[in-house]
């Protein structure tokens, strides 16, 4: 239980349906929807899609998502990538010779693969849905005409990376090239106009006609390979989940091109760890944690990719290789840093989840990668392209090539944890590189130290990102200087590491919602 001693926020509870996200407003969307009959699908892509209004620096309709639904009335889960690919026209090989040794980010199309979230909507609306896609995204065209006040963390963010806009995309994301200010309204007319084509064709309205045309022929006017027919043929996919047991919990992600089984590894590398003999908060465990990211970040460099790609996805998962990996560390001294597979590191997604009356659970994360994506829009309608091609290499012959028709390795992850093969608990938390150790850190927050949701989101974090260790302000003098005695190079960050969104479901039926204030949002139930 939290110490009331100490500030944080309370848990909500509630008995019939939970959502916690990011952004007040999309939580109170998800809950409107819920009250109007809808299920928790309808309600997560009610929320989803108006965060892309509220925090567009995070996400947006440009974007790539990935989901897990527990259908009501079975402990099944199901996986849907919503991910998008490469144009059919890239070649890793022809941005080699053109003098390119890395993926660019900004202002260029080379790393604008084709928006794959909004094909994840339509088709989690129609198979999963009760409401229907003009339902669903009536609050957001709202929103989009009238404006939503900007809040602080979005206002935060906007103000530090609004330079990242170029062209179109300043004139729709800006006030005149200016950042707009916390407690301002923001508005994108074209983006109510967007929804209301998908509304009344489904996917179609985006990915066809004249919407698809004019990200095409924006993308082409700078110099993209992409076509009509790459957007025609966008199809998100179902696929399996995968999962790891920690201790009496099992943690279940979702399969590659995400990051997931990343965290499955961490796990099993820190099992072989007493985390629960040390101070939750103290140097032995920052240090075992930093030495396990270490080592099982560089496996994902190596292997991950995309899953026709992959190959070595059941070494990443075998607990042995844990064992062996644990091996590797000094408890008395810092190893040095894996290679990063790539600079383009990132912070900017948005998670959600949603449980319903029937206890249909939603655990969804949805991001543009970098701080407004690519920071290239379409003229007309003003999409805001994802820079997520930013995440392949240009390592020739590496399974995470870029290369045409293929998945970037995706940082993006959601996440269910379940108890003897039922659902406890669906979360995530946003934070770039951070989510798998972030993921590993909340199910050993409640697991080796009984946190509850709440009080496993709001506790300090540290993280070790390819040499530099940020440790949060929550941690001790004693502690930052320990680690650095230890050989790790220590910064506090200035703002805090990533965030998160959990929601606890109780014998009795109860649920628990939690939020991490370090965003916006709130969890809120009814």
């Amino acid at each position: 239980m939290r110490d009331f001693h100490m500030p944080g926020r309370s848990a909500v509870m509630a008995a019939n349906g939970m959502c916690a996200t990011s952004h007040p407003l999309a939580s109170q969307t998800a809950i409107d929807i819920l009250k109007q009959g809808g299920n928790a699908v309808d309600a997560a892509i009610a929320g989803a899609v108006l965060l892309g209004l509220c925090e567009p620096a995070m996400t947006g309709i440009g974007g790539d998502c990935f989901v897990m639904v527990k259908p009501a009335g079975t402990e099944d889960i199901i996986c849907l990538n919503g991910s998008g690919r490469a144009p059919a026209a890239l070649s890793g090989a022809d941005l080699r010779a053109s003098g390119l040794d890395k993926m660019p980010l900004f202002g260029r199309p080379e790393p604008v693969t084709i928006p794959g979230a909004m094909d994840a909507f339509c088709r989690l609306s129609e198979d999963y849905g009760r409401l229907g896609l003009d339902a669903v995204l009536a609050p957001t065209i709202h929103y989009a005409e009238e404006g939503v006040p900007v809040a602080p963390r979005a206002g935060f963010d906007w103000a530090n990376h609004h330079d990242n806009l170029h062209g179109a995309a300043r004139q729709f994301f800006t006030h005149g090239g200016k950042p707009p200010q916390v407690g301002h309204l923001f508005r994108h007319p074209m983006m109510a106009e967007t929804l209301r084509r998908v509304a009344a064709e489904g996917r179609k309205g985006f990915y066809e006609g004249e919407v698809a045309e004019d990200m095409v022929s924006s993308l082409r006017a700078i110099g993209g390979v992409h076509t009509l027919e790459d957007f025609a043929n966008t199809r998100s996919d179902y696929t399996t989940p995968i999962s790891g047991t920690y201790k009496e919990i099992e943690l279940v992600e979702h399969p590659p091109n995400g990051q997931g089984a990343t965290a499955i590894l961490l796990n099993n590398i820190l099992a072989q760890f007493d985390l629960p003999s040390m101070d939750p908060f103290g140097l032995e465990r920052a240090h075992i944690e930093a030495e396990a990211t270490k080592l099982a970040y560089d496996a994902r460099d190596r292997f991950l990719s995309d899953m026709d790609h992959m190959t070595r996805l059941a070494h990443m998962l075998d607990p042995k290789t844990g064992e062996k990996l644990a091996a590797l560390i000094d408890p008395k001294r810092a190893m040095p840093s894996a290679r990063p597979l790539t600079e383009a590191v990132h912070k900017e997604t948005i998670y959600l989840t949603v449980i319903d009356k029937d206890r249909m659970a939603v655990s969804l994360i949805y991001s543009v990668f970098k701080d407004f994506g690519s920071g290239v829009a379409s003229d007309k309608f003003g999409v805001l392209f994802q820079n997520r091609g930013a995440g392949f290499t240009l390592e020739e012959g590496h399974p995470n090539e870029a290369n045409g028709g293929k998945r970037p390795m995706h940082t993006i992850i959601p996440a269910m944890l379940r108890k003897n093969g039922k659902l406890l608990m669906p979360f995530g938390v946003m934070g770039g590189q951070y989510q798998s150790t972030g993921h590993s850190r909340f199910t050993t927050n409640v697991v080796d130290y009984g946190m509850d949701p709440q009080a496993a989101i709001d506790a300090p974090r540290c993280f070790t990102e390819y040499g530099d260790m940020k440790v949060e302000k929550g941690y001790s003098d004693a502690v930052h200087q320990g680690l650095a005695d230890l050989g790790h190079s220590v910064s506090v960050p200035p703002v805090g590491i990533g965030g998160a969104q959990a929601i606890l479901i109780h014998e009795n039926g109860v649920l628990e919602g939690a939020s991490d204030p370090r965003k916006d949002g709130c969890a809120i139930g009814y």
